[in-house]
């Protein structure tokens, strides 16, 4: 399907008109009035965007967009029955962020358009929530903070385990050194998926703007399994799994091993095992990444059936000097005490009792209790909010540029997979020096009209 005229037409005068509306709107202005927000995608994870943005005080969920319009009628029905009002509805996006009352967009799309959606509704003078993982390549995160910075918009990234207690706790456990100093963290992401199979091409469904789905992404005909939850399967849409649920544990190590910069070496191998079907992405990955002080941060991510790993299926290891701290059954620490051991030896036909190097006693006692901050507990919907009004993106709890730096984890280990090498990276150019292969990962092409602008 070629795009149409009109279609390229509308999105190449998009920048100009966005840009030159990039003010804040009266709600902006006034923390006392209500914010007007649109969750943009919501066949999925979107949902909870609305449910949860309709009960929050002061806050209205003034449209819905998603491609597919034959979702609106539910969406429209349960926005109503919780917050007493009836939303607006709209399929494009472009068309949504033209809206004048519009003061923020809650984005919940495929990870392929989170990018161009965000730096639009920079763009446009609107704040927004986007979720996980923030962009489809590392270059696309650059630009998203660069709009971000240049708009002066609040731009929060849905890594929503940065607003846990119990995991605010003990980050900043960690990062005060109460356990000790961190050599090395783990993520686990055993998380089952179904085989997708094959299907066959088919017609587009009525309601279903399929060109518009498929944005920046390379044109493919409809089949069901690309369209809805089937993205993740698919190259062209998806960051694998370590994008999509690995990135929050990613996340949480590099924010509890206060790691503020990009690693410098990144190797990741793995495969597609077992499954026969249409996928064309890993269901297995095993990264590392390696930093300029020499610590480590490592990812075992699999779609397969598989053990847990010390009692979990996902979550976080930390390895310090005094023991490690997982967040198995909730945060924990466990003390590591090695004893030299003994073993029999005979010298001279006498029997002797020598010590064991090789052997040691090993005991694993509960190490101290983590210490509970003392703050109130706020949703990552909540803070985000409360940024819209304050105006503070240094109180988000994952502000844009956290958003990518932790994004950018999952970029590397995908990057190191399809070059299959060790690879070596410059943090300060974000890119690989000397070579040309691994540095044609960083872009994509894009489909015009949905083009993510080398100038903001």
């Amino acid at each position: 399907m070629a795009t149409s005229r009109r279609d390229f037409v509308k999105t190449a005068a998009l920048g100009a008109s966005l840009a030159s509306a990039a003010r804040p709107t009266p709600a902006q202005t006034s923390p006392s009035d209500t914010i007007n927000i649109g969750v943009v995608g919501f066949r999925g994870r979107g949902r909870a965007h609305y449910r949860t943005f309709a009960k929050i005080p002061g806050v209205r969920v003034a449209y819905l967009c998603d491609v597919d319009e034959r979702l609106f009628p539910e969406a429209v029905a349960e926005v109503e029955a919780i917050g007493g009002y009836r939303p607006q509805t709209e399929h494009d996006i472009r068309e949504l962020l033209k809206r004048p009352d519009l003061d923020a967009i809650s984005v919940a799309t495929p990870d392929h358009w989170h990018a161009l959606m965000t730096i639009w509704g920079c763009q446009a003078g609107k704040d927004v929530y986007v979720e996980k993982p923030c962009s489809y390549t590392l270059w696309e995160g650059r630009q998203m903070v660069r709009a971000a910075r240049k708009y002066n918009r609040i731009v929060q990234v849905g890594l929503n385990r940065r607003s846990r207690p119990g995991t605010r706790s003990a980050v900043a456990y960690l990062r005060s050194g109460g356990f000790g100093s961190v050599y090395r963290s783990k993520a686990i992401v055993y998380r089952g998926r179904i085989d997708i199979g094959k299907v066959q091409e088919a017609g587009i469904p009525e309601g279903v703007h399929w060109d518009l789905y498929l944005g920046p992404a390379r044109y493919r005909a409809f089949t069901m399994n690309r369209f809805h939850y089937g993205w993740h399967f698919f190259k062209d849409t998806s960051t694998h799994e370590v994008g999509n649920n690995g990135v929050h544990y990613l996340d949480v190590a590099r924010w509890a091993m206060n790691k503020n910069e990009h690693p410098v070496r990144i190797h990741c191998a793995g495969g597609q095992f077992v499954e026969d079907s249409d996928s064309e992405v890993p269901n297995t990955q095993v990264g590392t990444f390696e930093y300029e002080d020499g610590t480590l941060s490592e990812i075992d991510a699999t779609t397969l059936f598989s053990p847990t790993f010390g009692g979990t299926r996902m979550g976080n290891f930390f390895y310090t000097d005094q023991g490690y701290l997982s967040s198995v059954d909730g945060w924990k620490t466990t003390r590591g005490d090695f004893t030299p051991g003994e073993r029999s030896e005979m010298e001279g036909g006498i029997s002797m009792r020598t010590t064991n190097l090789s052997f040691p006693k090993q005991q694993y006692p509960d190490g101290p209790e983590i210490p509970q901050l003392d703050e109130p507990e706020v949703s990552h919907f909540q803070n985000f909010i409360d940024c819209v009004r304050s105006r503070k993106r240094e109180d988000l709890h994952c502000e844009i540029e956290e958003g990518h730096l932790s994004t950018s984890l999952c970029h590397l280990a995908n990057i190191s997979f399809f070059t299959r090498r060790k690879l070596v990276f410059d943090p300060a150019t974000e890119s690989f020096p000397g070579d040309a292969e691994a540095n044609g990962y960083l872009k994509r092409e894009y489909r015009e009209p949905y083009v993510v602008p080398e100038q903001v």
